[in-house]
């Protein structure tokens, strides 16, 4: 079977959507595929994002990632938006969810750190639940998430 694929979408694709597909790269990549993108793209990702993501977890988002369109991913299974409150355009999947986090940028380092901790918390639990839902498929044709 082949791993789950999930799409962190902002308008912009230049920070939280980032952080997350980062996160999710280095602490579910077991589990699921990670993917970030928006509906507008940024010459360069937040480079607040990408300083606090380097402190915390040693990963650098200008060496690994970009800005990308949600026409540059493949087909995901699952669509997290980060809580732009924009009715993001039609992007198919089987589940859709909405992580409400308001965006850093402009803020204070901290605001970085608490957003960064709160994505590593939802996309830990993302995680179990697409673990959980694993298990449960094989024995069933229901689908949790």
């Amino acid at each position: 079977m082949s791993k789950v694929k999930v799409a962190f979408v902002c308008v912009h694709n230049s920070c939280r959507s980032q952080m997350a597909e980062a996160l999710g790269k280095l602490l579910a990549a077991d589990v699921f595929e990670s993917y970030s993108a928006g509906t507008e793209l940024r010459p360069q990702i937040n480079q607040d994002a990408v300083r606090t993501i380097k402190k915390l977890y040693g990963v650098d988002m200008n060496e690994t990632q970009k800005s990308k369109l949600l026409s540059d991913i493949p087909k995901v299974d699952i669509v997290v938006t980060m809580g732009c409150n924009v009715n993001c355009p039609n992007l198919p999947c089987r589940h859709r969810e909405d992580w409400g986090l308001e965006d850093p940028s402009g803020k204070e380092e901290e605001a970085f750190e608490w957003t960064a901790k709160k994505i590593e918390e939802k996309v830990l639990n993302l995680k179990k639940r697409i673990e959980e839902e694993t298990v449960w498929s094989e024995t069933s044709k229901n689908s949790l998430i």
